[in-house]
């Protein structure tokens, strides 16, 4: 099963590469954007048996800082079966 964990910093957090992209982006003429937020995305291919707790402990021992980062978990629907 596909799953997707977005790890984001929190707000109020400095996020130096989103500062970078933001100057990157006004050097190339790219105008009107605000801010830039960056973060990260990790997919993992599970197991159907890992239970949703079981996800949400490893973003807090492992896949996030909890400390200055949120985290938020999606899960792929289950394909459905085709009815003959």
């Amino acid at each position: 099963m596909k799953t997707r964990v977005y790890v984001t910093l929190k707000n109020g957090v400095l996020d130096p590469q989103g500062k970078a992209i933001h100057h990157a982006l006004e050097g190339l003429g790219f105008h009107g954007v605000n801010d830039v937020r960056a973060g990260k995305l990790i997919e993992l291919d599970l197991d159907p048996s890992v239970a949703d707790a079981d996800v949400e402990a490893m973003c807090r021992k492992l896949l996030a800082n909890i400390v200055i980062e949120n985290f938020r978990i999606e899960r792929a629907a289950e394909p459905q079966e085709a009815q003959a």
